[in-house]
């Protein structure tokens, strides 16, 4: 976990000079949910951390894999061990940036894309994701929602329970942001 904010602390200095810029959240919530023929599996994790800085839009995320929390424990075991491999593939991570010109320093709310790198599994590809950046007192929220596609990401699903688990994934996000700490 210290990794993670190192992470963090050092993206905020590589993002700008004015580091007091950068809006950080330790607790990002991730949720995702797959809809099968047989099965519909949906797991959260509340420990991703990411920053943001308005001014030059960047934006980070990081999740760690094993903290995804399913309803039955068995579910969980495969997920890390079998298709995830979360001791091989620890962390999720998007890098990218933020499209458009609204201005991220001004109060209301805003439709936005974000463009960027995700990397899953030990593979990275390229995302446009939509979602909402809320502004309130100089304070960021950010929404989305997104699908992954399991087979972009080589993660293999056995034919044994090709029915329990969608080709294409749904992923939600949400983050409170806060201004980072000054040095």
């Amino acid at each position: 976990m210290k990794r993670i904010f190192i992470t963090i602390a050092f993206l905020g200095l590589a993002i700008s000079a004015a580091a007091q810029d950068v809006q950080s959240c330790r607790s990002v919530r991730l949720r995702f949910f797959s809809s099968a023929p047989l099965e519909d599996i949906e797991a959260v994790s509340t420990l991703g951390v990411s920053a943001i800085n308005p001014a030059t839009r960047a934006i980070y995320f990081k999740v760690p894999i094993n903290s995804f929390q399913f309803k039955k424990k068995l579910m969980q075991e495969h997920f890390n061990e079998n298709y995830l491999e979360s001791d091989k593939y620890p962390y999720t991570e998007f890098k990218g940036k933020v499209l458009g010109t609204t201005d991220l320093t001004k109060d209301g709310t805003w439709p936005v894309e974000a463009e960027g790198d995700l990397q899953i599994h030990g593979v990275t590809k390229p995302y446009r994701v939509t979602g909402t950046i809320t502004v309130t007192g100089g304070n960021l929220a950010a929404e989305a929602k997104f699908n992954v596609r399991v087979a972009d990401h080589n993660i293999k699903i056995p034919s044994l329970v090709v029915k329990n688990i969608a080709e294409v994934v749904e992923v939600t996000m949400s983050a409170q942001y806060q201004p980072a700490v000054k040095p």
